[in-house]
Order: structure tokens, then C-alpha cells, then sequence
């Protein structure tokens, strides 16, 4: 049982017990006459309260205990026990775009909204994807391109637009001077993290769009942030593209640049979707809708609360608090507040599944996801 209640009573947990199992029949009242026994009129009970004054005190804490106490305790168990656990993977540890889990969970956010929810961390779109498939999770944060995977078979839907423009990345190389500006990456090699997923896409727009077909640049999957930045140290490609958390840490350290961003190259865009199984999508409907509520509270919390949210990305993203607060306020811009699909920017991402060869012809995008259960206001 809490005690936050009695606490604020000041009365402590043994007095409590006492009372409870005295309400309950287990113990006698504290010493002293009883208050009203059989036969006893008002003379016989003024005069045992003249010799008990605490009697009458002890008698009202009982009450106030079953009248008000313990309809809250059970209440907070209930609550706590009635409360939904989803599985939400993220498609990187280190990302601050998936940060806002971590913030609702840490400021109890989904508890309010009566879910709870256990984070898991995979290398990228395919591997967020496998384990949707393998039902290992029930919410996946992960890529808008990552939508394609859905016509391939994946037993998804999204759920919600996360955020837009691509202001999460940027791509990185080595101090060596091998590549000195973005014309140079032709014909070379580009870490990403997996096939289908939005970085690969961002490399394979950059080389469309300086006329380099689709193919302009190699593209090596490699998986998670790290992956690639040990990859680009010991030159086994020629630049990677990652989180701005890491491009920055990597700067740093004095171990390389950033040779582009791409906040401007790619507007209409869902840089992020929030994908739930089918499963989750026919067996828990309502922890569905309160994942979003929670979501999109917490979206709001961050706004307003960028110390707090600085301390919890520096730590989940692993970075310093001044490089986790230039990062807030570079990338909360992009973080939808509503979660609704916008049609320009599925147009692009229909567009892009061909352009890149994911898919052979350009899919009904009103099949790929729902907005069924984003909250209505």
C-alpha cells in the first residue's frame, strides 16, 4: 500500500496497521474505556471521553482511513495494475529524434495515460522491421521510407507522422582531405544504416539531385552510428552519413567535418513515422491511442521544458549537455504536433520508393497507414 496519503496526514504506517486491523476487528481500540458500549447513554460516553481524550482523535483517523485513504491506495493500484505495457524499439539508441520515448517514460507521461512501456534499440529500418515481423515489439519508431517495408509484407501500419524535414543528419568524412567537398563523393563509397532506410534514401536523393543517377554514390550498410563512424576511421568508406549527435561529437574529437546538412535539401518530407504491429493494431487499440496521447504530451512537454529534456538526451544520447542543447534547439523544429500524414510529403516518399528501386511501381500510400488513432483535438 502507498503511503503518500498518510503521509500528508502525518500519521505514520504503524498507527495505520493499527487503526486498519482495529477497524477490522484484530485489535482493540487504544486503552481506555470503550467509547460506546452496550447499554451506555451519553453520561457513560461523555465520561469515557474525559478519561480517553485521545479516543475521540483515534476514532476519526480510523474513519478518514476507510472513507478516503484506502479508496485512494486501492485506486492507485488499480490504475497501476490496469496499466498497458507496450514494446517500443527505436531504429538508434543515440538519436534524439527518438528521445521523446525516453522523456515520457522518464517523467511518467505514458503512466498518466495509463501505459507502460519497455524501450528496446536496433541498427537501423530493416532490423526495426524484423522485429516487428517477429513480434518482438508493438511499436516501432523508426523512418518514413521504412513505410515501403509494409507492401514487402512487414505486419505493419503508421501510426503517426513523427517529424518532418531530414534535420537529423548530417553526412560526415575524415580530416584527410580525400574528400574536400560534396562534388568529390561521386563513385565513392557511403556508409548508411540499412537498405530501405531513410539515410539511404538522403544519399540517393543527393546523387539525383547533383545529376548523378540514383547510383552516384556506393552505398554500404553498415547499421548503427558508431558502425559507421568506425568504418570512415579506418577508411573502409569515404564518409558517412549519421546523427547530428554524433557528426558533432566526431568534430569534436578533431577527427573529421561536416561536409552537408539537409534541413534544406528535402522539405516535404516524414523524415519519421511511429509504426504499430497488426497485432497491437487488433489487440490493443486503447493502449494504442494512449501511446499517442502520451507521445505527442511529451512532444509538448519538451517544448517547454528544454533543461529537462537536455538532461535526458545528453544522457540517452551519450553527449555532453552543451552539444545535447544545440541539438535541441536544432532539431525540436522538426517534431510533428499532431502526427497527421501530410500528402506532399507521402507524395515524395511514394515517389522515392522507385527512385531508389525499393519497390518496382509507386504504391497506394493510403494503405500504409492510419490516422485512426491519433488523438482527436
Amino acid at each position: 500500500m502507498s503511503w503518500f496519503a498518510a503521509d500528508r496526514l502525518r500519521l505514520r504506517p504503524p498507527e495505520l496497521d493499527h487503526c486498519i486491523r482495529h477497524l477490522l476487528g484484530a485489535l482493540p481500540s487504544p486503552p481506555g474505556p470503550r467509547l460506546r458500549a452496550p447499554g451506555w447513554g451519553r453520561e457513560q460516553t461523555e465520561r469515557a471521553s474525559r478519561a480517553n481524550p485521545n479516543r475521540t482523535k483515534w476514532d476519526l483517523h480510523c474513519a478518514f482511513l476507510i472513507s478516503v485513504i484506502i479508496p485512494i491506495s486501492f485506486s492507485l493500484t488499480s490504475d497501476a495494475a490496469s496499466a498497458e505495457t507496450l514494446r517500443v524499439g527505436k531504429a538508434a539508441r543515440e538519436a534524439f529524434s527518438f528521445v521523446p520515448a525516453d522523456v515520457g517514460e522518464r517523467t511518467g507521461i505514458f503512466k498518466r495515460h495509463g501505459v507502460e512501456i519497455e524501450i528496446s534499440n536496433f541498427g537501423g529500418d530493416a532490423r526495426l522491421q524484423q522485429a516487428m515481423a517477429a513480434d518482438g515489439i508493438d511499436i516501432a519508431l523508426g523512418s518514413g521510407p521504412g513505410l515501403a517495408f509494409i507492401v514487402k509484407g512487414s505486419p505493419a501500419k503508421g501510426i503517426a507522422a513523427m517529424a518532418g524535414p531530414p534535420l537529423l543528419f548530417a553526412l560526415v568524412v575524415r580530416n584527410d582531405d580525400t574528400i574536400k567537398r560534396a562534388d568529390d563523393l561521386r563513385g565513392h563509397k557511403v556508409g548508411v544504416s540499412t537498405v530501405g532506410s531513410v539515410t539511404s534514401w538522403i544519399i540517393t536523393e543527393v546523387s539525383r539531385q547533383k545529376g548523378w543517377g540514383v547510383d552516384g554514390m556506393m552505398q554500404v550498410a553498415i547499421g548503427d552510428d558508431a558502425n559507421r563512424i568506425a568504418a570512415l576511421k579506418t577508411r573502409s568508406i569515404d564518409a558517412a552519413i549519421v546523427n547530428l549527435a554524433q557528426a558533432l561529437n566526431f568534430v569534436q574529437r578533431g577527427e573529421g567535418r561536416v561536409l552537408l546538412r539537409f534541413g534544406e535539401l528535402v522539405k516535404d518530407f516524414h523524415i519519421h513515422v511511429i509504426f504499430a504491429t497488426d497485432k497491437a493494431i487488433a489487440q490493443k487499440p486503447d493502449g494504442l491511442r494512449a501511446f499517442l496521447a502520451g507521445w505527442f504530451e511529451t512532444i509538448a512537454f519538451m517544448r517547454k521544458n528544454k533543461a529537462a529534456t537536455v538532461e535526458i538526451a545528453r544522457e540517452v544520447m551519450g553527449t555532453d549537455a552543451p552539444t545535447a542543447a544545440d541539438i535541441y534547439t536544432e532539431l525540436m523544429p522538426m517534431f510533428s504536433d499532431t502526427g497527421r500524414f501530410d500528402p506532399k510529403a507521402l507524395a515524395v516518399l511514394r515517389k522515392s520508393f522507385v527512385e531508389m528501386k525499393t519497390l518496382p511501381e509507386e504504391p497506394d500510400m493510403s494503405k500504409l497507414y492510419t490516422e485512426a488513432f491519433l488523438p482527436k483535438n
